[in-house]
């Protein structure tokens, strides 16, 4: 197959779909998208004239059945998720689902279960894992040469907070929006899940679990919406399940927040038995204090290095031709639904503890 191209659907066109997905394809010489499908029949007209010519559908179903592509790329509200995965997995088809992957722990479990059954990937729409920085930090951190892991901190700024109003006109500017932007749907409960947590501590918590290889085992949560109708700020603590002889702790935390022209930070720490370790991913900066005490530092990345959104959708088409593996798999995107899933349920509780075998 490595001589041809990749046929690709790709289900929603939405802002993020046209933004991001749809040009990063139709830029990639080993890329054909086959079609494209939404139930909004406006959005996807629009997409159709900004982009085409492009074959279109309104049933995702009849798209799968009549085009047979090689892979999709999902890019539908966050509620929607897994069923429309489901439906292009059990069909044998290679997905790159967008973040967060799913909503609920128990639908994560059975995207795995499909992808496995039909031998097929499932790639997590998390471009930080694509970067130099992020996969040296996973190295060092997974060999051992620090020690077994004992604490971690997670903690990611970001600008968001007129999303989760509803209010996308507010970010215009910014992004430029070519065909639509994302109007009311991350302000939607019903549509997103979630605010903070599943827009952008996904990304964040994704990055830990992929730098570290752990996995929660129990998760106590506190969420303020502020004057926004989803939660804006996340504060999680974690305890995670023993590698070795003993369990890491660790705590995630994040805020909306930011204002406009402010790039903020994602920031990791990991404190192992011998050494610890820095990483700031918007920036590309990787610091590692090991056991001999001297300092080594990398980056900071140069823009075009740092992560780019178009990593994805290139890793399926990538992965389909036989010449990479995926990047951001499955395993990742369900160790970071079950910290959400946890988290969500605890802070609705008051704080209570979550164990991740009870979702």
């Amino acid at each position: 197959m490595s001589s041809q191209k990749a046929r690709i659907a790709v289900i929603g066109t939405g802002w993020w779909a046209t933004t991001t997905h749809i040009p990063a394809l139709q830029a990639y010489p080993d890329a054909e998208i086959v079609a494209i499908c939404d139930k909004n029949t406006t959005s996807l007209q629009k997409a159709a004239d900004a982009y085409g010519p492009l074959k279109t559908y309104t049933d995702y179903q009849e798209m799968l059945a009549h085009e047979q592509p090689d892979g999709a790329i999902v890019v539908v509200n966050h509620a929607a998720h897994y069923e429309v995965a489901r439906a292009c997995l059990e069909a044998g088809v290679n997905v790159m689902l967008e973040k967060p992957m799913v909503l609920y722990a128990r639908h994560a479990y059975e995207l795995e279960r499909i992808a496995r059954q039909r031998n097929v990937e499932l790639i997590i729409g998390y471009p930080w894992h694509y970067t130099e920085l992020t996969r040296r930090a996973r190295d060092i951190v997974q060999s051992g040469e620090l020690g077994e892991i004992q604490y971690v901190s997670c903690l990611f700024s970001s600008t968001v907070i007129e999303f989760l109003r509803g209010n996308d006109e507010a970010y215009r500017l910014a992004f430029g929006y070519p065909v639509i932007g994302p109007g009311r749907v991350y302000s939607d409960p019903q549509l997103s899940g979630g605010g903070q947590g599943h827009l952008q501590v996904t990304h964040s918590a994704a990055s830990m679990f992929f730098v570290t290889g752990l996995q929660a085992e129990k998760v106590s949560c506190f969420m303020e919406n502020w004057d926004v109708p989803v939660d804006l700020v996340d504060a999680i603590s974690v305890r995670f399940k023993p590698a070795h002889s003993h369990s890491a702790v660790g705590l995630v935390g994040s805020t909306g927040n930011n204002r406009f022209g402010d790039n903020g930070y994602l920031d990791i720490q990991v404190a192992c038995e011998r050494g610890h370790l820095s990483l700031e991913q918007i920036q590309g900066i990787l610091t590692v204090h090991g056991a001999n005490r001297i300092e080594q530092r990398y980056g900071p990345l140069p823009p075009p290095e740092r992560p780019q959104s178009w990593s994805t959708a290139y890793n399926l088409v990538d992965v389909i031709l036989g010449r990479a593996e995926n990047g951001s798999p499955a395993h990742i995107g369900t160790r970071t639904v079950e910290l959400l899933d946890a988290a969500y349920r605890s802070a609705a509780a008051g704080g209570q503890p979550v164990n991740i075998t009870d979702l």
